[in-house]
């Protein structure tokens, strides 16, 4: 009978490293020939400009939006070009009737601002988005400016062009002084893009973009509607409120031609607007900080 042979010891294996400091010194650090950035609010910026310019949805609103403002804004000042009398027209300015094409144009507005973030939700991206840029403050920082920027750009374009044309067409009607100038292009151009941010904000935290429109052109509409239907003499001073201070109401004081004898007048639309959009932005960064995506 053959004597059981032991396994004789073996020499550890050359690829077995040592532990801890005498294997990093085995070699020199790895560098990763990628450079490493820090980065920042215009990265995400930049990103979202990729994005809003990128998808189809943006153009078409934009477009439809560029059609009701110059469209019906020319319309109308060609019906009151054709049909008004000089006497008809010396109270009032040429600006006024660019009023018509906002109006129907802010409905655009309120749509593409709930899109740029409710839409994510909706396909998912907003898990990649946020895996490339974990701060989420930043995401929807970077996605307001970047649509402030574009609402405000395109509509100051578009009420300033409709101004030109109006004032050239209706020679009977008052000339503008500069200040009706600047609320009926620069102001109203501003309260559009924060009426978009207000719309930004409620699809964030609606995330879900047919009940965000929803809400927004409730919240355009409903007001005027509700106080136009309400006939007890009991509600008069909640009518008169509603009235008041309703989006189209407010938005007729940059065009000096208000719906109502008071309520708010000059600049106070816009006060107004900023207001109830810090209120509106702030809930929407609490609530992506504290809700999953």
């Amino acid at each position: 009978m053959s004597t059981p042979q032991h396994p004789s010891p073996q020499a550890p294996h050359a690829w077995q490293g040592a532990p801890g400091p005498a294997y990093a010194a085995a070699g020199p650090a790895y560098t990763s020939p990628i450079p490493i950035v820090r980065t920042h609010l215009g990265h995400a910026v930049t990103s979202e400009w990729t994005k809003i310019r990128s998808v189809r949805s943006t153009m078409w609103t934009l477009g439809v939006f560029v059609l009701l403002v110059v469209g019906i804004g020319l319309l109308a000042g060609a019906v009151v070009a054709a049909n008004a009398s000089p006497s008809d027209l010396e109270s009032d300015t040429a600006l006024s009737f660019g009023f018509f094409g906002v109006l129907l144009g802010s409905m655009c507005i309120i749509t593409l601002g709930v899109l740029t973030t409710a839409s994510e939700y909706g396909t998912g991206m907003i898990r990649t988005t946020m895996v490339a840029c974990p701060s989420r403050g930043r995401v929807l920082a970077a996605k307001a400016v970047v649509f402030f920027a574009v609402a405000f750009v395109v509509t100051l374009v578009s009420t300033g062009f409709v101004a030109m044309v109006h004032v050239g067409m209706l020679g009977d009607a008052r000339q503008p002084t500069g200040s009706e100038w600047l609320k009926a292009t620069f102001g109203v151009s501003l309260y559009l893009a924060l009426l978009g941010l207000i719309s930004l904000a409620v699809g964030s935290i609606i995330r879900h973009s047919a009940g965000a429109i929803t809400i927004m052109i409730g919240v355009l509409l409903a007001p005027l509607v509700i106080a136009i239907f309400m006939f007890s003499s009991s509600l008069e001073g909640l009518r008169q409120a509603l009235f008041e201070y309703s989006i189209p109401s407010q938005m007729s004081v940059f065009y000096s031609s208000t719906l109502s004898d008071s309520g708010p007048s000059g600049w106070d639309p816009l006060w107004i607007a900023l207001g109830v959009t810090a209120v509106v932005l702030g809930s929407a960064f609490a609530l992506l900080e504290k809700r999953d995506v």
